[in-house]
């Protein structure tokens, strides 16, 4: 099967700007046998013109305006498109509406992504407070975009759902297939039962990853951990992803890393160690799609306990590979989950292979690079 992989970013590199779960896509059907042909990264034209909307809207009336919605920027990437897709492709794919969403081909045209525009207006804090024409720009690209394709699938229920409920779209054009972790890990069974059984009894270490503090509720994974020690328990927390955002001095207990890019070896390999010395992940997120992080984690035999928020309820099902708590919980509930987990850790070791195994069922890109081709196969046997 050959595909046209439609991008504005490229998609061929892991950089820091890249969207991780875009670049594992292609990883994937590649691995599936699948013929790839890159069409990105894409030049971005209009910049004087979006730059002038956005500071007249921040300026004269204190809004947020997205220039990625601007329908100019993205009949123009249309257009680009358009000219570099090969006649022998069988399908175009895009792991966003953004691209494609004015695209007129006469091969069918998928999107996988892990989010409406309308899930994430007031959801997301860069979503929020949003000059008028950005929402109606940006609704009438989604809608764009679901119209064209001849299929939309979403990383989680939760996504799949705000398609249906904000746009006109028929059921039928609407799958559901979870991304794979965005890391490389091939651990065995063994080799996770060895890392789980290394990891202290005495000494709870939990991991936080993330680049958005406040988001994604680094704040209350330190209190968590305060109340932890305070309460008896020796805890510590890993902070990796961003300098955290408190105007107090970190107590002992929590230790930082900064970022760690993952697409070189010494920092693939920090931060294997650092997720397989952690008993558990802990993402009390305020907003989140389904963070690739739980994944990750989950590939080291680590449960993640995370707030019931987007998406997350397709990655974490609790009892397997994790909890989720409300979004509103109390550090005491927090405390009180980790330390019933702690108390009996036999059953501990149980849940953390357990989290393993829906890793290595569900969540990873084998399992997901297979299931994307198959869906595929039957769109163009379909269409024949």
């Amino acid at each position: 099967m050959k595909i046209a992989y439609v991008t504005t970013y490229d998609a061929q590199t892991l950089e820091p700007d890249t969207w991780r779960s875009g670049y594992y896509i292609t990883k994937a059907l590649l691995a599936q046998g699948c013929s790839i042909t890159y069409i990105g990264p894409l030049d971005r034209k209009y910049v004087a013109y979006t730059r002038m909307k956005s500071f007249f809207y921040r300026f004269f009336h204190n809004k947020r305006y997205l220039h990625e919605r601007e329908p100019r920027v993205l009949k123009d990437y249309t257009r680009q498109v358009a000219r570099r897709i090969p006649e022998d492709v069988d399908v175009v794919l895009s792991p966003g509406t953004i691209p494609i969403a004015f695209l007129d081909c006469d091969k069918p045209v998928v999107f996988w992504t892990d989010a409406t525009f309308a899930g994430m207006v007031d959801f997301f804090p860069e979503f929020s407070n949003l000059c008028n024409e950005t929402i109606r720009n940006g609704n009438m690209v989604e809608q764009s975009a679901l119209d064209m394709c001849r299929l939309a699938i979403f990383s989680s229920d939760w996504a799949a759902r705000t398609a249906l409920d904000f746009y006109r779209i028929d059921k039928d054009k609407v799958e559901v297939i979870p991304f794979g972790a965005n890391i490389d890990c091939e651990c065995t069974v063994d080799e996770v039962r060895h890392i789980i059984d290394a990891r202290p009894g005495d000494t709870c270490k939990l991991i936080w990853v993330g680049v958005d503090w406040f988001r994604k509720g680094g704040d209350i994974a330190v209190a968590v951990t305060k109340e932890l020690n305070n309460s008896g328990l020796r805890t510590e927390l890993t902070v990796v992803g961003c300098k955290p955002a408190t105007r107090e001095p970190l107590p002992p207990c929590v230790r930082t890393t900064g970022y760690i890019n993952t697409a070189t070896t010494s920092g693939l390999q920090q931060m294997k160690r650092l997720y397989s010395e952690s008993h558990f992940l802990i993402l009390p997120t305020r907003a989140d799609c389904e963070p690739n992080v739980l994944r990750e984690a989950n590939a080291f035999g680590v449960p993640s306990i995370a707030a019931d928020i987007g998406g997350l309820r397709t990655v974490i099902r609790d009892g397997l590979n994790g909890v989720l708590l409300s979004k509103n919980a109390s550090t005491q509930e927090y405390c009180q989950y980790i330390t019933n987990q702690f108390g009996c850790y036999s059953e501990y070791k149980k849940l953390a292979l357990s989290s393993f195994n829906e890793y290595q069922s569900v969540h990873n890109w084998r399992v997901a690079g297979k299931t994307l081709r198959d869906v595929l196969f039957h769109i163009l046997e379909e269409a024949k």
